[in-house]
């Protein structure tokens, strides 16, 4: 029964000692830890002839974002050629590269439309020249008293009727691309042989898909039969996430790069989406590029770079600073006044080129390592 006494009075005895000089088994190591942790560096004459100091100030800059993107045509120069009338294909005029005017023609197609559209036009032209005949005709005679008044008006009805299906029947050819000459030949009553169906291109610009072939049967208005599209400015359609919401504006320039050779392709932020995709959380913003030599096609993924136009005022320093701990959390070396150098934990905002953007850490006139900021680092390890 002394023995556990013993022990407790021991035991009682060295916690009291323990208390009084204020130091036990584990503040010793947090004590050791706290100093490595804090202990400050100091280089000899030598050593300091390895580092470089950089002064930190107040700098001015222009955000850059960096994202990916696809190339698309440029659809207010693009277009999908539908066909205007039905029926088999009879000839194709062009394949896709081929440049083209408006106005050209793509393909000729043997329609029945055309067919009953001249026909239509013609009965139209002819009734309607009657029918003014006859309206001017009762005009004349009911200034003595020759018809009724009541015909005449009904002449007059018969005869804008008349004209008003001419006009209509004037719009189908129009509607059809029959050749001007064509419809010039018809309203001079003039004989012409059986209008060929033509495709024609409503824009000027490449073809860049061929949708039909030599004997298909087109629809008339629903089957599409080529894509025309204007190159020389694309699309580029790509996403930035809510961070960088804030550094793009429209009318900011940016750069793409195709990863093919060297070249750099400049555009402007043209639109930004006004909602956020619900499963990306990102929102879809769209460059024009100018294109020339056509090097940029449809479905190329690109970088793009867009640089605000914006300026924006921060604390830059080189990334070159910038060293990471073990809980890979930034840091630099602050040159103190006795000449030594401490780390400071510092926040990173912005990547500028070859510098960060520091929020918070640092202030202006202070000196950090730049160059020898990893050999300081295993100096302070040693």
């Amino acid at each position: 029964m002394r023995c556990p006494r013993s022990l407790a009075v021991v035991a009682s005895t060295v916690a009291a000692v323990m208390s009084f000089t204020g130091c036990s088994p584990k503040n010793d190591a947090s004590f050791e830890t706290a100093s490595v942790t804090i202990s400050n560096v100091t280089l000899t004459a030598a050593q300091r002839q390895k580092i470089s100091l950089y002064t930190v100030a107040p700098s001015k800059y222009h955000k850059t974002t960096d994202t990916t993107g696809t190339v698309d045509f440029d659809n207010d120069q693009a277009t999908t050629v539908l066909a205007p009338f039905g029926g088999p294909v009879s000839r194709m005029l062009v394949s896709p590269g081929d440049q083209v005017k408006a106005g050209d023609t793509l393909a000729i197609v043997d329609s029945p439309d055309f067919a009953l559209a001249v026909s239509t036009y013609r009965k139209a032209l002819a009734t309607a020249e009657t029918d003014r005949r006859v309206a001017d005709l009762d005009k004349d005679l009911i200034q003595h008293n020759g018809v009724a008044q009541r015909e005449e008006e009904q002449a007059q009805t018969d005869a804008a009727n008349a004209e008003a299906d001419r006009d209509a029947a004037l719009q189908a050819l129009v509607s059809l691309n029959v050749d001007p000459q064509t419809i010039k030949d018809l309203q001079a009553g003039r004989p012409v042989a059986r209008p060929e169906g033509l495709i024609r291109s409503p824009i000027a610009g490449t073809v860049v898909e061929k949708l039909i072939t030599p004997g298909e049967l087109l629809t008339a208005g629903t089957t599409p039969c080529f894509t025309v599209a204007d190159l020389s400015r694309m699309w580029i359609m790509t996403q930035i996430f809510g961070s960088d919401l804030a550094a793009v504006k429209v009318g900011d320039p940016a750069e793409v790069e195709t990863g093919i050779g060297t070249n750099v392709f400049s555009g402007t932020v043209d639109n930004i989406s006004a909602q956020v995709n619900p499963d990306t959380r990102s929102v879809v913003m769209r460059v024009v590029v100018e294109n020339p030599g056509d090097l940029l096609k449809k479905q190329m993924y690109v970088s793009v770079r867009i640089k605000a136009r914006e300026e924006s005022t921060g604390t830059l320093v080189p990334v070159s600073a910038v060293l990471r701990d073990d809980e890979n959390l930034p840091f630099v070396y602050l040159a103190q006044p006795n000449g030594s150098f401490a780390r400071q934990p510092v926040t990173l905002g912005y990547r500028i080129g070859d510098q960060y953007d520091i929020p918070a850490g640092l202030q202006a006139r202070d000196q950090i390592v730049v160059d020898g900021a990893i050999f300081v680092q295993f100096m302070q390890n040693q």
